[in-house]
């Protein structure tokens, strides 16, 4: 399978690879994983408390080059948005920005799933309330 220039380029220059403090309260960790190919993805975004808007997003990920490459874009995107605008990323905006092929949209959807996890926990650190169809998840070292 050939992957595409901005796959290659996401994953071979990877974006915003590491960790934020999880005990931090501004920070949102989500934890999310695919059975199916045994993927597993932290993606943490930092929300400034004034603005309200996302000021940093780090990654990391145990995964083929298209779930990294995914991830990598995905830290992009969120930087500079508020959480409501970062929940509008969906799999399928990452999808056509990457031109990933049908084998590899779980790899995407990881991403959304994550990003809504993120949000999810960062609420919950503001008693903001629970991100419809996203659950904060336990966060073991990754």
């Amino acid at each position: 399978m050939a992957y595409s220039n901005k796959v290659l380029e996401h994953y071979e220059h990877p974006r915003n690879v590491g960790s934020l403090p999880k005990d931090d309260d501004n920070v949102g960790t989500g934890l999310v994983g695919a059975p199916e190919c045994g993927d597993v993805m932290k993606l943490q975004v930092k929300v400034n408390p004034e603005t309200g808007v996302i000021d940093d997003a780090k990654f990391k990920t145990f995964g083929c080059g298209s779930a990294i490459a995914s991830s990598s874009l995905a830290t992009e995107w969120l930087k500079g948005k508020t959480v409501d605008e970062a929940l509008q990323i969906k799999n399928t905006d990452i999808v056509n920005e990457l031109s990933l092929p049908p084998v590899k949209i779980h790899c995407s959807v990881l991403a959304e799933d994550a990003i809504k996890a993120a949000i999810a926990d960062y609420r919950k650190k503001k008693d903001q309330g629970v991100v419809e169809g996203a659950a904060a998840t336990a966060q073991p070292a990754l």
